[in-house]
């Protein structure tokens, strides 16, 4: 295993090792041993069906934006200065191996050979479920020339799956890229962690993306726990974004989860501490990663949007393939 780059020493980093701020739990195996003996996952459907979504259109040459939600974080964002893919999975499942792991039960809502061609790509984080080398790779032999933007210590997960250096932008929260006059994209901080094979543990940031492009504004909020300070200091930084993509599933059993996945009531809140203008609820019934049933986190959610006196379309999940227009 290669030695440990040295990173600036910050809130969130002692020079080597990444933490969330004030209070960072780590899981151990004796965690896990007793998620897994004391509670049991709810039954999944093998397969789910997905209505062919309608044909996707052109990005917007206006000042407006379009996301469809394709599965689990994997977002395209279209504007007239880019196509925007969040944490592409393609794969038939997220996991070390080919062979066993979580497994899709719907298909992408944008076949492999639809997708429009990518300008850049946003990876979060390096959890499997995020961070899928076998569709980074079929990306960056398909657009060589997309950038490729992640937090600090992502980089070299980017070059094994084939992207060029000088196509890799490592940033630190609150650290910001700009493409062009009008498109620029800054890091964002997310109550999280990191870890797979290739690495040690927190030896990678995670984190968010605040995207500006065209006259609208996207938060891809990553993975992450429930910070409301977190999270009004991100509206402080960017503004208040025109459309929030943030994670409403994988979060039972609560003692394990609630640490790094927030719930539907919780996502509800952190909308409302961005100030987003809609929500789209992301990060559920594609892989069965937790606990909960496949159903519930929609469910859920539109629970916690009419408890919280919102309109449905304020926030709410989408039909994979389909679009909406900001």
């Amino acid at each position: 295993m290669p030695a440990a780059r040295r990173f600036p020493q910050s809130d969130h980093c002692d020079g080597r090792r990444f933490f969330n701020p004030g209070t960072h739990v780590n899981r151990g195996l004796l965690d896990v041993l007793r998620w897994k003996f004391t509670s049991r996952a709810a039954d999944w459907p093998k397969s789910v069906p997905v209505p062919p979504p309608p044909t996707l259109a052109p990005a917007p040459q206006d000042g407006t934006m379009q996301a469809t939600w394709i599965n689990h974080s994997t977002v395209l964002l279209q504007t007239r200065w880019g196509n925007v893919l969040t944490d592409p999975v393609y794969s038939e499942r997220v996991s070390p191996v080919t062979f066993a792991g979580p497994r899709r039960v719907h298909a992408p809502g944008i076949a492999w050979d639809d997708l429009p061609p990518i300008d850049v790509v946003l990876l979060s984080h390096d959890h499997y479920d995020h961070c899928d080398l076998a569709t980074l790779r079929r990306l960056a032999r398909r657009s060589p020339n997309t950038q490729a933007v992640t937090l600090l210590g992502n980089g070299p997960l980017l070059a094994r799956a084939g992207f060029a250096a000088e196509r890799i932008i490592e940033l630190d929260w609150w650290q910001a890229h700009p493409f062009r006059d009008g498109f620029h994209v800054r890091a964002t901080p997310a109550r999280h962690w990191s870890n797979r094979l290739s690495g040690r543990r927190n030896h990678r940031l995670w984190g968010g993306f605040f995207l500006h492009a065209a006259g609208r504004t996207a938060h891809f909020v990553g993975d992450t726990g429930y910070d409301e300070t977190m999270f009004k200091a991100v509206a402080e930084h960017c503004g208040s974004p025109d459309l929030a993509l943030i994670p409403i599933g994988a979060y039972a059993p609560r003692w394990f989860m609630s640490a790094q996945h927030c719930n539907p009531a919780e996502a509800v809140r952190i909308h409302q501490a961005l100030g987003a203008s809609r929500s789209i609820g992301l990060h559920w019934g594609t892989f069965q990663l937790t606990d909960e049933s496949r159903d519930e986190p929609p469910t859920a959610l539109a629970e916690a949007v009419a408890a919280a006196g919102l309109a449905d379309s304020a926030f709410q999940v989408i039909p994979p393939g389909r679009t909406i227009h900001i």
